[in-house]
């Protein structure tokens, strides 16, 4: 696992690269986890931080940090208020059409120690996501035995809602699984990625942000390259 990269700081927020396997935050969940991305990003600027969004654990990619409370409840309100735009990079399983907006509500995933008094009942929450397909691949392995050959996609993602893995299970939900998805994904194209090209993640990128700064008012943009790992693959696949 890389080390985490600073991207862009001000008085007030602070925008990192968090690489695929780093939690954002300590979780009782995961007692044994000695690296965190919060604790990580206080000691590169020297500065407590507040985490202001979510990134799984698994995805690579921009996390915005806010530097004091103030600026803190102002991001998290842009985000409950789809005033921030996320957009992500994902290899999926087949070919993806050229443009598809995915309305699917979810219901939400409980914990069942986290969320053990939470309502199993509550109804699916609205849940879209824009999608459109930027390189395809056709591959001549045999990965699952009712076809000769194996698709894959690159698509970009933009997230018009904020649902816990939100992306993963839309993708699962039109039958294009993201790679490296080990609860959401296809296992057989998983073990392909891993024994094939040494892909052991998730293969989800968060790569631009956009958003109005909470005091300045003006729009600011961030994006981040692309992991070494994910450079490699790309290239491996034909994507230039």
């Amino acid at each position: 696992m890389s080390d985490l990269k600073l991207l862009y700081q001000d008085d007030h927020l602070v925008v990192v690269h968090k690489p695929a396997g780093l939690l954002v935050h300590r979780s009782w969940l995961d007692k044994g986890e000695t690296r965190f991305a919060m604790q990580m990003t206080r000691d590169l600027v020297g500065r407590h931080v507040f985490p202001v969004h979510r990134l799984d654990r698994p995805t690579s990619g921009l996390l915005l940090f806010a530097l004091d409370p103030q600026t803190a409840n102002r991001l998290s309100q842009a985000f409950a208020q789809h005033q921030v735009s996320k957009e992500y990079l994902a290899v999926v399983r087949g070919w993806t059409p050229a443009q598809h907006y995915i309305d699917y509500p979810l219901k939400e995933e409980l914990d069942p120690i986290a969320d053990r008094f939470c309502d199993p009942n509550k109804p699916a929450q609205a849940a879209q996501t824009w999608l459109q397909t930027l390189a395809k691949v056709e591959l001549p392995f045999a990965v699952s035995p009712r076809h000769p050959s194996s698709r894959y996609s690159l698509v970009r993602l933009r997230p018009h809602t904020g649902r816990k893995h939100q992306l993963r299970r839309h993708l699962a939900h039109l039958s294009h699984p993201i790679v490296g998805d080990t609860t959401h994904g296809d296992g057989r194209h998983n073990q392909f990625f891993r024994q094939q090209f040494g892909s052991h993640r998730l293969l989800l990128l968060h790569h631009c942000l956009t958003f109005r700064h909470p005091h300045l008012g003006i729009p600011i943009q961030c994006r981040t390259e692309l992991d070494p790992e994910l450079q490699t693959l790309w290239a491996q696949l034909g994507w230039f």
